[in-house]
């Protein structure tokens, strides 16, 4: 059969071995890392690759891998990112490989693109009509925007979907930071987690390992980003005891979708983020003798601005600011039993759209709800929430008794707390306290010479 002549443009539908110096232009939907291998041609040297997929219509996409050295490859890699169009020239138009699109999404083209540094062109595209044609396609999901879970379904399923893949709408809640390690065979890596939330669920883990994934997620704004993630893994974790997500080689992940399912989502999102739903979340059910980081007030601040993420600390501190003077609206509050969302005292629901016992009998408990400071010789932790019925045993009264009033500030106390990202807060991170009580002189000394050193 004779080579088809050449094209200037030649869309992903109509792509065939047969073409001769094709040149294909689409926006980019996946992009994987850099990976090596040991190059069987030449003993002692390595050959380096990385795929791509490129999407030019709504239905069609393909995927594309480069072949190279060192230079060449890594050097094509930093030249275009996800969400950037692109011009491929005169590519290998090859028949898909069962065995290598095991490590790369799923597309409806039966071919795959080969682009190598000798034959191969691959650049940004600088035509501006097309470019506007086909930006448009990123926020359509590879997948039918109806298909897929929701994270009640996939926390209600459990440990049935424990490894499946499955397609997931969700909103972005809270990003961590980048946490790099070095694997036992020398090889570095990096890891991020995303906590989503949805109508059902207030907060759920996605994991993400690849560095072209977490450059995508650090641009994506917390509780204003609705993601569609194709072909997700799925995974009970033991450490947590519930269900995660994984981003891995075949995962797509759109962000705000073009889709109604997403916009109703996004709504929900926005609604709850402004009416404070979000800042509602507690602690995690941890048993406060678990606690044994022992820190400085220092070093909590230090440690919540390098990460967002909720952590656990032990600081030996004193109460510099305790008001009790306030009007009882401002110290004893009503909070649903399973939220701790404040209700009205006579509430007959709990108005947390992200209660998880919506569907449940409510049930209310009033109790302190006080703001204090708590200060070391390193500085001082301001507005820590101090609640029953912890606030109850350290100010040795309830609601419905006599306040005992002590000068706390004489006391060097052993304060457990939980240290949260807040919005809300002028410093951006806020204390809960979980456990509070008259420390031992013997241990306080141990602790801070060992902190001191």
């Amino acid at each position: 059969m004779n080579k088809m002549a050449a094209q200037t443009y030649i869309a992903i539908s109509e792509l065939h071995p047969n073409f001769s110096h094709p040149k294909v232009t689409g926006i980019i939907i996946w992009k994987s890392d850099v990976k090596s291998f040991p190059d069987r041609k030449n003993i002692g040297s390595d050959r380096f690759t990385f795929g791509f997929t490129i999407k030019d219509s709504p239905d069609f996409f393909i995927n594309v891998a480069a072949w190279g050295n060192d230079g060449y490859i890594n050097g094509l890699s930093n030249s275009f990112y996800i969400g950037e169009c692109v011009t491929v020239e005169n590519p290998l138009v090859v028949n898909k490989d069962p065995e290598k699109e095991r490590f790369c999404p799923t597309t409806p083209s039966l071919y795959r693109l080969l682009v190598t540094e000798a034959h191969s062109q691959v650049y940004l595209c600088a035509d501006m009509d097309t470019i506007d044609k086909l930006l448009p396609l990123i926020c359509l999901p590879v997948k039918d925007s109806r298909d897929f879970y929701s994270l009640g379904d996939i926390v209600a399923n459990g440990q049935r979907l424990d490894g499946t893949v499955i397609n997931i709408l969700a909103a972005v809640k809270l990003i961590g930071e980048p946490k790099q390690f070095t694997t036992s065979d020398g090889r570095k890596g990096q890891r991020l987690e995303v906590k989503l939330f949805d109508d059902s669920v207030s907060s759920f883990p996605l994991v993400c390992w690849d560095r072209e994934v977490i450059q995508l997620v650090q641009t994506l704004i917390p509780k204003e980003t609705v993601l569609f993630i194709a072909d997700a893994k799925i995974s009970f974790d033991s450490f947590r005891n519930g269900m995660a997500a994984t981003v891995n080689s075949k995962t797509i992940i759109t962000v705000n979708p073009d889709t109604r399912e997403a916009s109703l989502l996004f709504s929900y999102a926005k609604e709850v983020s402004e009416s404070g739903a979000l800042e509602q979340d507690g602690p995690e059910d941890i048993p406060v003798e678990s606690i044994t980081d022992v820190c400085t007030v220092k070093q909590l601040k230090q440690k919540a601005w390098e990460s967002p993420e909720p952590f656990f600390g032990i600081t030996y501190s004193f109460i510099s600011k305790l008001d009790l003077d306030s009007s009882a609206s401002k110290v004893i509050k009503t909070r649903c039993s399973r939220c701790k969302f404040q209700v009205t005292e006579d509430a007959q629901s709990c108005t947390n759209q992200l209660c998880p016992g919506w569907d449940q009998p409510f049930s209310a408990s009033t109790g302190f709800d006080l703001l204090v400071d708590f200060t070391d010789h390193t500085g001082t932790l301001q507005a820590c929430t101090l609640r029953s019925p912890v606030a109850e045993n350290m100010l040795g009264c309830t609601v419905s008794t006599t306040l005992q009033r002590n000068d706390y500030s004489a006391l060097i106390l052993n304060v457990v707390s939980i240290i949260l990202p807040s919005t809300k807060m002028r410093t951006g991170i806020k204390g809960m306290v979980l456990a509070c009580s008259l420390a031992d002189p013997g241990e306080v000394k141990q602790h801070m010479s060992a902190l001191l050193q």
